[in-house]
């Protein structure tokens, strides 16, 4: 058995790394970009940022801002009229996940046409040709959005996400710059963080997860667990910390997978449009208790990772509880509620369940699981 693994081509990091865009540019000789990014990063003069870069080299732009929190497939197929009538080579995606999943999702049917209807790219969708060119910045450090092959669309009409998996939607290039988050509220840079925290957990314990992963996301659980406090205390150190750790976690969890973590949190997103990474924040611990007897002694490695001492003297319980109290920790830290009961309806569990078992996410998932174990876990969030 063979296993792949895929990166973007090119990623500039550090504070100043939006300047590189123009110089990217002009190299691969693009003429117009077509920005991707959401009204509030508009309105708050983040997107600016990366505008008065495109003025300064005198590269034109024109401005799509038609995109939801939790992206639909309304704003994709808006997105994909607005930028054939742009005259546009190229996209460039300033913000969250929302943002750079949208960008995604357009690109990817502008070259690849026959699935204009959006719903057909969920899974592992056959397409032929890469997305049109994408320049990748991010605004927030938590989805990795920039150096992973996924997107997620919501079906609001369903109430349901579509996972999106395909090699085609990698960005060419990712301009990693806390400077870009430093406007972040406390708030997003916690639940953003945390997000990025379960994609390096989920992603240790998947089921194909192998060396190469593994040393990805063992790195950005001790660069997350180290630097996520500060972010959320706005400290350069912090915000540094945190846009390489999240970074580095996509990088893994992109080619190896996810699991019920993520199951659980996408049907929140699209029922009550809760926040992805509040909803990833607090199923976590839960679904790492769940998921503990699946995992032979990479708990270890994670309490290890986290900052917990004398891990190797501990029994196999002793770590287990170990790194599960370290992230209910970290979570209390950053000001992450300990439940779902503001959140979840009991009567809509059984839609709730079955819409996770039906998620791509859910095949990774360490230990096998049924639609009524994972009625149960939601029941216990409760």
């Amino acid at each position: 058995m063979s296993n792949r693994f895929i990166l973007n081509e090119t990623s500039y990091h550090g504070a100043g790394a939006v300047k590189e865009i123009a110089n990217e540019s002009c190299a691969r000789g693009f003429k117009k970009a077509f920005v991707c990014s959401d009204p509030d990063l508009l309105r708050f003069g983040v997107t600016k940022k990366v505008l008065d870069v495109l003025d300064g080299a005198g590269i034109s732009y024109e401005i799509y801002s038609d995109i939801k929190p939790n992206p639909t497939i309304e704003n994709v197929q808006g997105g994909v009229k607005a930028f054939k009538n742009s005259g546009a080579d190229y996209i460039v995606a300033i913000g969250g996940g929302s943002s750079m999943d949208t960008a995604k999702a357009i690109g990817v049917i502008i070259t690849n046409p026959e699935f204009a209807d959006v719903k057909s790219l969920e899974g592992v969708a056959p397409t032929k040709n890469k997305c049109v060119p994408i320049f990748a910045v991010p605004t927030t450090a938590g989805t990795a959005a920039e150096v992973t092959i996924n997107y997620v669309i919501t079906d609001a009409q369903n109430n349901r996400k579509m996972v999106c998996v395909d090699p085609h939607d990698i960005p060419v290039a990712a301009f990693v710059d806390p400077d870009m988050m430093s406007t972040m509220p406390k708030g997003l840079t916690a639940a953003t963080g945390m997000d990025a925290l379960t994609h390096a957990i989920e992603g240790y314990i998947t089921k194909g997860a192998w060396e190469l992963s593994d040393m990805f996301h063992l790195k950005a659980i001790e660069i997350i667990s180290k630097s996520l406090r500060g972010a959320v205390a706005n400290t350069p150190k912090g915000r540094e910390g945190m846009a390489l750790g999240q970074y580095i976690a996509g990088m893994g969890f992109s080619n190896v997978g996810l699991g019920i973590v993520h199951s659980m949190a996408h049907p929140l997103g699209a029922l009550y449009d809760t926040p992805h990474g509040i909803a990833n924040a607090i199923i976590l611990p839960t679904v790492m208790e769940y998921n503990a007897e699946a995992t032979g002694e990479k708990y270890r490695d994670i309490a290890k990772a986290m900052g917990v001492e004398g891990t190797e003297k501990m029994s196999v319980e002793e770590y287990r509880k170990a790194a599960i109290d370290a992230v209910r920790k970290l979570a209390a830290d950053v000001g992450i509620p300990a439940d779902l009961k503001e959140i979840v309806k009991k009567e809509d569990i059984p839609f709730l369940a079955q819409s996770a078992y039906d998620d791509a996410c859910r095949p990774g998932n360490p230990k096998d699981t049924s639609v009524e174990d994972i009625s149960k876990l939601y029941l216990s969030l409760i």
